[in-house]
This record gives C-alpha cells, sequence and structure tokens, in this order.
C-alpha cells in the first residue's frame, strides 16, 4: 500500500518498450503526457497480472496429472468447479459455454484487486479505467451470444417485453437500462477498490501495527467479493440475453 509513483515493472516497460507504445498512441491519434514514460503504472501492473496467470496457466498446464495433482492444479480446479456450479445456478441449460469467460473474469479481477497489498504495486482496478473496459468487454460478450442464440430479431424482440402493445415504451427502456450496465458494473467495482484502499493506508498510517492486519485482511475479503459479484453480474447479463431459446 503507497502513494502514487512508478513501480519496477513500470519502469521496466517504459525503459524497453517506450517506442512502441509511442507508436500505438500515435496509431489512435493520442500523445502520451510523457513520452519518455508513456505507460502509466495502472496499465504496468494490469498488464503484469495477466502475465501472471498466464503464467500460473502455462505451469499448470505443463504439470497437469490424474494421479499426483499439485497445489496449483487443485486450486485452479476449485476456482474452475466453483464457478461451473455459479454458472449452472444462474444461467441454467448450456451454462458450460459460459464458464471459461466467467472464470477468466473472475481470476483477472481477483489479481488486479490483490496485487494492491504486495509492496511497490497498486490494485489497477481502483483506476476507473480499467473497470470500464472490463465492464465493456462484458456487455459486448452477453449482447453477442444474444444476437448469436435468438438471432437478430428474436434478440430485439427480447427488449420489446412481453406485451406487444407496451413495446413502443418497454423498447426504449430496455435500450437505456442495457447501456447503464457498463457504467454502473465500472462504478461498482472502481468504488469500492478505491474506497477499500484509502480506509487500509489511512489504518497503516495511524496505527502501524496489529490492526491494519485486520484491515487487510477486510480488504481481502472486499476484493473476493467485489470480483464474485461481477462474475455474478456478467452470467445473469448472459442468462437474460439467451433465456428466451433456453426456455
Amino acid at each position: 500500500m503507497h502513494g502514487h509513483h512508478e513501480s519496477w515493472f513500470t519502469a521496466l516497460l517504459n525503459q524497453f518498450l517506450a517506442g512502441p507504445a509511442n507508436a500505438v498512441y500515435q496509431m489512435v491519434g493520442k500523445t502520451p503526457q510523457d513520452p519518455a514514460h508513456p505507460f502509466p503504472d495502472w496499465l504496468a501492473t494490469e498488464i503484469f497480472c495477466m502475465l501472471v496467470i498466464m503464467a500460473l496457466a502455462a505451469i499448470v498446464r505443463a504439470s497437469l496429472s490424474m494421479d499426483r495433482p499439485g497445489t496449483l492444479q487443485h486450486l485452479f480446479e476449485s476456482i474452475y468447479g466453483f464457478v461451473k456450479e455459479q454458472a449452472h445456478d444462474v444461467i441454467g441449460h448450456g451454462s458450460s459455454k459460459f464458464v471459461g469467460y466467467s472464470a477468466t473474469v473472475f481470476l483477472f479481477i481477483v489479481v488486479m484487486n490483490l496485487i494492491g497489498l504486495v509492496p511497490a504495486f497498486e490494485s489497477p482496478t481502483m483506476f476507473p479505467w480499467v473497470p470500464l473496459g472490463l465492464a465493456i468487454c462484458t456487455f459486448l460478450y452477453y449482447n453477442f451470444w444474444g444476437f448469436k442464440v435468438q438471432g437478430v430479431l428474436g434478440y430485439l424482440k427480447h427488449f420489446a417485453g412481453p406485451m406487444w402493445w407496451l413495446a413502443w415504451f418497454m423498447f426504449p427502456l430496455e435500450i437505456i437500462s442495457h447501456l447503464i450496465r457498463p457504467m454502473s458494473l465500472t462504478i461498482r467495482l472502481y468504488a469500492n477498490m478505491l474506497a477499500g484502499e484509502q480506509v487500509t493506508v489511512g489504518f497503516l498510517a495511524l496505527v502501524p501495527f496489529l490492526v491494519p492486519v485486520a484491515v487487510m485482511g477486510l480488504h481481502t475479503f472486499v476484493s473476493l467479493l467485489q470480483a464474485f459479484i461481477f462474475m455474478l453480474l456478467t452470467m445473469a447479463y448472459v442468462g437474460g440475453a439467451i433465456e428466451h431459446e433456453e426456455h
């Protein structure tokens, strides 16, 4: 837990990949605030979390065993089983094809939330662009499956409501409701993580012994809870998008 500064991984990226990063900025018509340091800390930490998850998955894949599964394999299998059970409860029939995305979102958010407890790192989810990116991905994901499962007309009818004579009122209302979802997902994750970070930093400054341990435990619980809520809402949105076809 700490103030704003450049972590060692951010410094590493800015030292060796500043050129390619600036080229990407130019491609989208943007100019970084500091061309010598185009990677902000939150983006570098997000990339680091992604690399950590990929490395762990590669290790598990290389050491898969039916007879003597290792600790990491047990952990990943437990997470997968938990997500699969939740998907079945929330989405219902045919939920297995949505487990991969849901588990990835859950793991990614958990790691990004918890990395703030590691010295020299800040949780990327306490910066609004990260939750917003995840929320947009979820928005595109469930709408894609809605169109794929129900067809264009079938999915658009989904917005019209159950009674045709109220379609003129329900359709714009449903569209607005769906467009608000990414912002709702963003604010929920961002606000909770930012508040948790500030509370923990405050307690560390006031009481440097014993009490912060309990606060950090609370921060861990909130981190897991927020990842679970984000995953659960993703499943609920998918379930709602495909429900007419499934039932």
